[in-house]
């Protein structure tokens, strides 16, 4: 018999990639929603492949994308208690008004 794929492999990998690269998103949301996401895919192909090991083959491609979601969360986090620190401090304010100091200078130079 020809060995499986797991099902949710290769989306859990993608979702897992895309939670890395959606740190951009405000507070970090993006990375954690993408990489809860991916983690609740593994754990699913996970309890797959335990019931039956012989079955699948691509079990490393799983492990790969758990390593990169869990990643992804962590970033998300980080970034999260960062923008919660710089709201409570007040630092956003200030990142702000030099943001618009910065374009204002740029648009007098054009």
């Amino acid at each position: 018999m020809e060995n499986q794929k797991l099902p949710n492999a290769t989306i859990a990998i993608v979702l897992a990639i895309l939670s890395i690269l959606c740190c951009c998103l405000p507070y970090g949301l993006g990375s954690l929603a993408l990489g809860g996401i991916a983690l609740y895919l593994i754990q699913k192909d996970t309890k797959l492949y335990i019931e039956n090991p012989d079955s699948y083959s691509n079990y490393s491609q799983l492990k790969t994308a758990k390593i990169i979601a869990i990643i992804g969360i962590v970033i998300g986090v980080i970034l999260l208690l960062l923008s919660a620190y710089m709201t409570i401090s007040g630092q956003d304010q200030i990142f702000q008004e030099y943001l618009e100091q910065m374009q204002r200078k740029i648009e007098a130079n054009q």
